[in-house]
């Protein structure tokens, strides 16, 4: 394990250096983006108002725990990453578009996605350590530089703009090489997955996965695909994180 403390925006050549496994904190902007945000630019036209790739090329899955005071003044007390499998059917088209070196999320994304489009990109995953662990993230916020699409978008799902400092920690989940802290977990998990789950009720499985309806819904085929482009299925999330 490797530790790295790097600058945003980040390089091309300080990405491609990082491996699964290696810890990450970071200096400077980032951005926040979850649904919305991903609908509104991608599949409704509207380009981001700042460059992207010049000033935050990190983007993070989630929402601050964050209030607007006097004077159009934001205050972030707590930040956490959300899911980031619900959103990798636009990844890959954001992340081409805009040159996005690092994505902060958690519980993964599917392979293919690293090894098909983020190793031609230059981007990494990054996802956050555990839960409960939302204000020590919220420690490395410095400033709110702005909020983007609050009025169409509301609060939680606009785009936020944050400095940070010492901002972290993460692990590198998914390298530029397509490796994944997350495939190497399932080919532990999921040969086991129907033994150990099988006398749980069904009401008890749909209400944990997010799109089973049955058993083997949930286990990840080895060839998954990844999408092509922003209006492409998502695909599969994988075996339980």
């Amino acid at each position: 394990m490797r530790t790295f403390r790097l600058k945003t925006p980040l390089t091309e050549d300080a990405v491609r250096e990082l491996r699964v496994g290696d810890v990450v904190y970071l200096d400077g902007k980032i951005h926040t983006g979850r649904a919305l945000v991903y609908q509104h630019v991608l599949e409704k036209g509207n380009e981001p108002p700042i460059d992207l790739a010049a000033t935050c090329n990190v983007q993070m899955h989630g929402a601050p725990a964050g209030a607007e005071g006097e004077l159009g003044r934001y205050r972030i007390s707590s930040i956490q990453a959300t899911a980031s499998f619900r959103y990798a059917r636009w990844v890959p088209e954001y992340v081409r578009r805009y040159a996005i070196r690092a994505v902060i999320g958690k519980g993964g994304m599917d392979g293919a996605i690293y090894r098909d489009v983020f190793s031609r990109t230059g981007t990494v995953f990054l996802t956050t350590v555990g839960y409960g662990i939302a204000a020590i993230y919220g420690r490395g916020v410095r400033n709110v530089e702005a909020v983007y699409w609050k009025e169409e978008l509301g609060l939680p799902e606009a785009m936020w703009v944050i400095e940070v400092g010492n901002f972290g920690p993460f692990i590198v989940d998914g390298d530029c090489t397509g490796a994944s802290l997350a495939d190497q977990a399932n080919e532990v998990i999921n040969p086991r997955f129907a033994e150990v789950y099988a006398r749980m009720p069904q009401h008890v499985l749909k209400r944990m996965g997010e799109i089973a309806q049955s058993l083997e819904d949930e286990v990840i085929a080895g060839n998954a695909g990844c999408p092509d482009d922003a209006g492409a299925a998502p695909p599969s999330r994988g075996g339980r994180r």
